[in-house]
């Protein structure tokens, strides 16, 4: 009688197993295909699932625009030894009579030495007053000058030199050949000029940036930009701060991809198919090359474009399906591009799948048989 009890053991494991899988469901690396549609727009969720294809690869093609504003792109050359406060000059002044404003009886020419820009950007000179010295060059200076004087004696000749003080300069940080302060001499006015002279950069041209800041203003050009269109190799000016340094874009990979992990961009544009193999690929073993997803809020616009809408506003929620298997699979994914901040999710094939629910359910049968064999003492009815 003990052993017709427990002749149902078996297949009353087997169904308690199917329930308890059922029930709670099976571990895994994410959402199933499925349950990522549920969660759409269209079954009352709160994200749109949309399937890529020509269109939707032309309407989210949008690539970051970086370049210099005309403001800076307009600005002159700038002398390169423009006078500052603080700095420190030296004037020689010749006179063409023997007994002259400034000069001895026994010379012509009168120094004068350590004559310093005050913090108001002034210099005084005898009998010509003070003079605005700072933002003008030592050109300038001399002629002004030479203009108060040659109405108080014949014919003056002026010299104007620095002898001390920093004048304009730039200060260049990041991934520079080397970082430092560097002065903005004639060579060295330009900005593709100063980073010559700084060494180049120690990143891979590809994603390499160049953020300038001017006061309060920041702008971002790619480094390859730069060499490519000469009338972005802007003019530098007194205070100008260089950053150098890799594109901060990023994506982040989920499922059964190649490896789970967070990945910045290589190049400047990078499309699925680039990003699947920075990933080295989909798992061979666990992959479902028709669910491949990708996930990312997008702008109002693009969003209303890629639904054929126009009501929507704000960041949407919107997934975009790829079936690498379809014939043209590989190079519409080849045209989707991918953006900053993207989450590229795959999910596991179905077979995958199956093998852990019977594996589940068999390691409940074995855990059934266990405790009937415990029942029993030991032993098993035939």
């Amino acid at each position: 009688m003990f052993s017709s009890k427990f002749r149902w053991a078996r297949p009353i494991a087997v169904v308690l197993s199917a329930s308890v899988v059922a029930s709670c469901g099976l571990p895994g690396v994410g959402p199933t295909k499925n349950q990522i549609f549920a969660g759409s727009v269209q079954r009352e969720g709160d994200a749109f699932v949309v399937a890529i294809n020509d269109r939707v690869t032309r309407t989210t093609a949008v690539v970051p625009a970086l370049g210099f504003s005309a403001q800076l792109k307009n600005a002159g050359v700038q002398s390169a030894d423009i006078i500052r406060p603080g700095d420190i000059l030296g004037l020689t002044i010749w006179e063409n009579v023997d007994d002259g404003l400034l000069a001895g009886p026994t010379s012509n020419a009168t120094p004068l030495e350590n004559v310093q820009v005050d913090g108001a950007g002034f210099i005084f000179v005898p009998y010509a007053g003070r003079i605005k010295a700072a933002g003008n060059t030592p050109e300038g200076i001399r002629r002004i000058i030479t203009e108060k004087l040659q109405d108080q004696t014949p014919d003056p000749q002026v010299e104007v030199r620095r002898t001390a003080g920093d004048g304009a300069s730039v200060s260049i940080l990041g991934s520079a050949g080397v970082q430092g302060v560097f002065p903005i001499t004639r060579p060295t006015r330009t900005l593709a000029a100063m980073l010559a002279s700084a060494g180049g950069i120690g990143e891979a041209a590809e994603i390499a940036q160049v953020t300038l800041t001017r006061g309060n203003v920041s702008e971002t050009i790619w480094f390859e930009d730069l060499y490519d269109h000469p009338e972005l190799d802007i003019a530098l000016r007194d205070g100008d701060r260089i950053l150098i340094q890799a594109d901060q874009r990023s994506f982040t990979a989920l499922g059964a991809a190649g490896t789970q992990t967070r990945l910045t961009f290589e190049t400047q544009t990078l499309s699925l198919v680039e990003a699947l193999a920075q990933l080295g690929g989909l798992s061979a073993t666990t992959a479902d090359p028709t669910g491949v997803f990708v996930f990312r809020n997008e702008p109002a616009e693009i969003a209303n474009a890629v639904l054929g809408r126009n009501d929507l506003v704000g960041a949407q929620r919107m997934i975009y399906v790829m079936d690498l298997t379809e014939p043209n699979g590989l190079f519409v994914a080849r045209d989707f591009l991918i953006r900053d901040r993207d989450t590229i999710y795959v999910t596991e094939a179905p077979i995958v799948q199956w093998n852990r629910t019977i594996a589940s359910i068999t390691g409940t049968l074995g855990s059934a048989q266990s405790l009937g064999n415990v029942a029993t003492g030991g032993t098993t009815s035939p």
